[in-house]
């Protein structure tokens, strides 16, 4: 079980909620992060009097500096107090929920450190897979999954014995909230309406993923690296209800699920205090209540984003880098009313045929690709 955590992403909806479960059980914190939400920042510094707190500019810190001058709480800015803060000597785990790319370069820092990570950043996997499970296994350091659906394979796996034994994944997707419609439809979708989830709470950034179905096209590509199953093992299935947070089919074509009321505490808490199990503050599952699962195929053909992540898993080198910072950039720009919900997918789709993919197999490479995916994104035009 953790005793000491850094934070990366401590302002987000899965930063609150991991310091909420710190609160309750008594885990300390010693380092914080946020992008720019410094008054937030603030509150948590006096509330769990962290040993760093870290802001994304020198502007923003030399502000924080001044309003927090009555504590102890060290302030620093940028990549570098990023990382300072993923290898904080205190903390013996470091949950990376800030969002996007930024989060491989710490991430990789705290695993040299042999911090055990609990992983909320999917993009850490996604760009730099090879790199970051090459560098825990060199390092005997432990990830631990946090997104919802990730835990769940993790729960569902620790009755598996014989990994021989495991036949496939199976990742259950809410489908967003366009669930249904056909390409046509979507062409006008405006921000407010993409960020109308059905069933979770989150960030801008995910939330507009879950409505294209990016999210559950990065979630193959990070599972493929966390459980080292190949994609053809990899399945999706849209499930409406979000109840069922995945599940694992064995050889024998038994299938075992995870299931629970769609709260993130369940698998932050979980990360925490492996391979332990304590009570939480989340409601109660009523399958009485809830009367009716139901399970549809994804549509592909619609949501182009999740078959272009499927296809960048499939080609490996840096596809996979190419999507993901493309896909960023074009969030981005959707969110700014630069381009429309549909070029999102149009964008993650071509950037593969029209960038050239190199092996993915140091950092330099990656960042290359990311930035070359993020200029192609930010130059397109429909």
């Amino acid at each position: 079980m953790t005793e000491c955590v850094s934070i990366l992403g401590s302002t987000g909806s899965i930063g609150t909620q991991a310091l909420e479960v710190c609160k309750k059980l008594n885990i300390r914190v010693a380092a914080i992060t946020a992008n720019s939400s410094i008054e937030l920042l603030e509150e948590q510094i006096r509330r769990f009097k962290p040993r760093l707190a870290v802001v994304g500019t020198k502007e923003l810190a030399d502000k924080l500096k001044i309003a927090v001058r009555d504590t102890d709480t060290k302030i620093s800015y940028g990549m570098d107090g990023l990382i300072e803060a993923a290898v904080i000597k205190e903390a013996d785990t470091v949950l990376t929920s800030v969002v996007g790319m930024i989060g491989l370069r710490p991430t990789l820092a705290a695993i040299s450190a042999k911090k055990n990570i609990a992983l909320a950043n999917k993009e850490t996997l996604v760009t730099g897979g090879n790199l970051v499970m090459s560098s825990a296994k060199e390092n005997n350091v432990n990830i631990y999954p946090v997104d919802s659906e990730h835990s769940a394979i993790f729960q569902c796996l620790q009755g598996c014995c014989d990994k021989k034994a495991l036949k496939r994944l199976i990742l259950t997707a809410s489908g967003g909230p366009f669930f249904g419609r056909k390409l046509e439809q979507l062409k006008n979708v405006t921000p407010k309406q993409a960020l109308n989830h059905p069933n979770w709470i989150m960030g801008a950034k995910i939330t507009v993923d879950s409505a294209s179905m990016m999210n559950k096209g990065l979630e193959i590509i990070e599972a493929r690296w966390l459980f080292d199953v190949p994609a053809d093992r990899i399945d999706v299935v849209v499930h409406r209800e979000s109840i069922v947070h995945s599940m694992i089919e064995y050889a024998d074509n038994s299938v075992i699920a995870q299931m629970g009321i769609p709260d993130m505490k369940i698998p932050i808490q979980y990360a925490l205090t492996y391979p332990d199990r304590t009570s939480c503050d989340v409601g109660v599952l009523d399958l009485t209540k809830v009367g009716t699962l139901t399970f549809f195929e994804p549509d592909y053909d619609t949501f182009k984003c999740l078959r272009a992540c499927k296809k960048a898993l499939e080609i490996g080198q840096t596809a996979p880098v190419l999507v993901n910072g493309a896909n960023e950039a074009a969030v981005a720009r959707f969110l700014g009313g630069e381009i429309s919900f549909t070029d999102i997918g149009e964008i993650v789709w071509n950037v593969m045929q029209d960038i050239k993919l190199r092996p993915a197999d140091s950092l330099d490479r990656i960042l290359e690709a990311d930035a070359a995916a993020r200029e192609y994104a930010n130059t397109y035009r429909a």
